[in-house]
């Protein structure tokens, strides 16, 4: 069996194993029905997998990746809601099948179960590993924000729109292999070291996951192709088409985003023409590959054995080929 598949059953017995109550079923359903959508699991397998690379049984790091996992789907359901999502993994998102509602109180329940599967730690770990949740609970609260005032706001620039992805989905990247570490004991320098190994897989995945939200196809991303051009959403695609395009077609690019008269289809065709032409999804796929590189140089400081790097080089490599 290869490590990931290892690690991915520990995770889904993990949270099949977990001890939801049955009252009220209506707050609770929901909790179970996306944590039954899976996905990938990546934070929750870079917790085990950072474990195992200083040495510790990945078991030992089992509540803390399970954590991190409901604390993720705690901010899917509420960004499903605040997005008007409609499908999440291939399937319809809680409040599409319940309601906001229901979808709200069910995330809150999720994200205090995130803080409680940490409890099982002993006192010094437990600190730590609470502290580090509660900045990276904040910082993914702020990135969220950003998000949402980058809809409306005229100007913004590419430094921006990367710190506002750091802050909404690197860290808590980052923060899942740093929690590996600090449950393994590993020392300050190899928990920064391994913190910014998942800043920048993290920056790099997100900036994936824009390019594939307009260049990907359905089976591949579980969601409608172009839902970010729908949502005016400036992704990594807009900057790079602003930073290489005329005033002319800038100002087309621009008229489009402000524009509610077009169709869907028709919107998402003609942002996407200009895309094409401005490369900015060549441009965007050698920003990925930079940021993967600068990932995989900071595996090469870590004090662990070459084996366990070459873990972590290739499990790099697979998430941006979406191989997973």
């Amino acid at each position: 069996m290869s490590p990931i598949k290892f690690y991915t059953e520990l995770i889904n017995n993990g949270l099949k194993n977990l001890s939801f109550s049955n009252k009220p079923k209506s707050l609770y359903d929901p909790i179970k029905y996306i944590l039954d959508l899976e996905g990938k699991r990546i934070r929750p397998i870079l917790t085990l997998m950072s474990c195992n690379s200083f040495g510790l049984d990945p078991k030992e790091a089992l509540s803390a990746s399970l954590s991190l996992e409901c604390f993720h789907n705690f901010t899917l359901m509420h960004d499903d809601i605040m997005d008007s999502a409609l499908t999440r993994r291939g399937e319809q998102t809680v409040h599409v099948k319940w309601n906001s509602d229901r979808a709200i109180l069910s995330g809150d329940a999720m994200l205090i179960f995130s803080y409680q599967l940490l409890e099982s730690y002993d006192l010094k770990t437990y600190s730590s590993l609470n502290k580090l949740l509660n900045k990276t609970a904040l910082e993914v609260c702020e990135g969220q924000q950003y998000d949402i005032d980058f809809e409306t706001k005229v100007e913004v620039n590419l430094d921006q729109y990367l710190e506002m992805i750091r802050l909404k989905t690197a860290v808590l990247v980052g923060a899942s292999l740093q929690m590996g570490a600090i449950v393994a004991n590993a020392s300050k320098q190899d928990q920064t070291c391994i913190y910014n190994f998942g800043i920048n897989l993290g920056l790099a995945f997100q900036l994936q996951d824009d390019l594939l939200d307009v260049f990907g196809d359905y089976d591949l991303v579980g969601k409608k192709i172009g839902g970010d051009i729908l949502e005016n959403k400036k992704t990594i695609l807009f900057h790079m088409t602003r930073s290489n395009s005329t005033k002319i077609q800038i100002s087309e690019l621009e008229s489009l985003y402000d524009s509610d008269e077009l169709n869907s289809e028709l919107k998402i065709s003609k942002v996407t023409s200009i895309f094409k032409r401005a490369k900015a999804d060549i441009l965007t796929s050698k920003l990925v590959l930079d940021y993967t590189d600068k990932a995989i140089k900071y595996i090469d400081d870590l004090s662990i054995a070459e084996l366990q790097k070459d873990e972590f080089r290739v499990f790099s490599k697979q998430l941006m080929s979406r191989k997973l």
